[in-house]
């Protein structure tokens, strides 16, 4: 059976010398996996359209042996090219996959949690990556998922509660506007790691170069 959705790109890797596995985060499917036969060949019809973080109207055949569907046809929408010019936003927007990956199931409807990163991404596109992008990632995401903590019962001094109020409750403009002192900074961060492995038993890949902190 054909199916038709519109994606991102969350995951390339190869599959055999021509083909590739693609991972695609779609708000009416979750995350579904592709495999693209012959897309590594030069004159595939997939050259040009499958890279990390495109988002394109796509056409796959469901498999019924397993969750990993033939991937037919692709029509790129928007490549989010400046992502891949800065390893700074390749990091934060690698950290949001990663968190998507581990604390969400394949093929789950999520359209509130496409919205939200698809919204990140062209953010992340035209604006330098900060500490706090990250911090109202992680507690929009959490509130999706029905993790949200508690802001009146956290152990955090008033100011950082005002601050992680904000980020959640506000678009990502309003987010990147505000201005986080180097304490604030750590404090938050202490406290969304804190959280993070009480619930999801470890930190999805990549949080402190997202961080822009030493792994």
């Amino acid at each position: 059976m054909t199916e038709s959705a519109s994606g991102i790109i969350l995951r390339t890797r190869p599959l055999t010398e021509t083909s590739l596995i693609v991972n695609w985060l779609t708000p009416n499917l979750g995350r579904v996996a592709t495999v693209a036969k012959g897309a590594r060949r030069p004159k595939s019809p997939f050259a040009g359209k499958l890279d990390l973080f495109y988002t394109a109207d796509f056409s796959f055949l469901r498999s019924h042996r397993s969750e990993l569907h033939s991937l037919r046809e692709v029509s790129l929408r928007e490549t989010n090219g400046a992502i891949r010019m800065d390893i700074a936003k390749l990091r934060q927007a690698g950290y949001a996959t990663a968190f998507i990956e581990q604390a969400t199931e394949t093929e789950a409807p999520m359209p509130e949690v496409f919205e939200m990163v698809q919204a990140f991404l062209k953010w992340l596109c035209t604006r330098e990556p900060k500490a706090q992008a990250i911090f109202a990632l992680e507690l929009k995401l959490l509130r999706e998922l029905g993790l949200m903590p508690g802001l009146a019962k956290a152990r955090l001094t008033p100011g950082a509660k005002k601050i992680a109020a904000t980020l959640v409750e506000n678009g990502w403009q309003e987010s990147s506007r505000l201005k986080l002192s180097e304490a604030q900074t750590q404090e938050l961060s202490r406290w969304l790691h804190g959280f993070l492995i009480l619930h999801l038993a470890r930190l999805p890949r990549g949080r402190a170069g997202a961080l822009g902190e030493k792994a």
